[in-house]
């Protein structure tokens, strides 16, 4: 993460045909969370890191003086109402996006790769989770233990709690 920051190290993630990636970070500062261990995680060199935020980086498109600029109208030609002025939309214009369902186990790492860093190009982005696993009654003291240890390693305690249904 240091080195990533630092821009000794780029870390993409998804490599795209085009040899671009879906997300490359380089010279900022990157959660802990975003470094894992997969296939489609790729730590990069600096000059390659450079190159690709270089190209992913947006040229400026020049605004033409307000005298050249077309005047837009304040009125439609019917006269009834205003025309619409681009802007901003306003916020209650925005949409709420939700993925629901079930995630295979094997896929888990990758959504986080691949979904996560999608999602968080909107605003207020929010991760519910509802894990559930069938045990024999021997197992589930071991188990219960073991995950209160997990999450409190991930300083997850006070975030998720642990549930039980017995006799299902």
């Amino acid at each position: 993460m240091e080195f990533v920051g630092q821009g000794d190290f780029g870390l993409a993630s998804v490599h795209r045909p085009d040899g671009t990636y879906d997300r490359l970070w380089y010279g900022e500062a990157i959660a802990p969370e975003e470094v894992t261990f997969e296939a489609d995680v790729f730590l990069l060199m600096k000059a390659k890191a450079q190159a690709l935020k270089v190209k992913a980086e947006p040229m400026p498109t020049p605004v033409p003086p307000p005298e050249s600029r077309p005047q837009p109208l304040p009125w439609s030609e019917s006269g009834s109402s205003p025309e619409a002025i681009p802007g901003p939309v306003p916020a209650s214009h925005n949409h709420i996006l939700h993925l629901v369902g079930t995630i295979p186990p094997e896929v888990w790492n990758r959504l986080g790769t691949k979904v996560l860093p999608k999602l968080r190009m909107g605003n207020d982005l929010r991760v519910d989770v509802d894990l559930s696993v069938r045990l024999h009654p021997e197992l589930v003291r071991s188990m219960v233990s073991d995950l209160r240890q997990i999450l409190q390693d991930l300083d997850l305690e006070d975030r998720l709690r642990i549930e039980q249904d017995e006799g299902v």
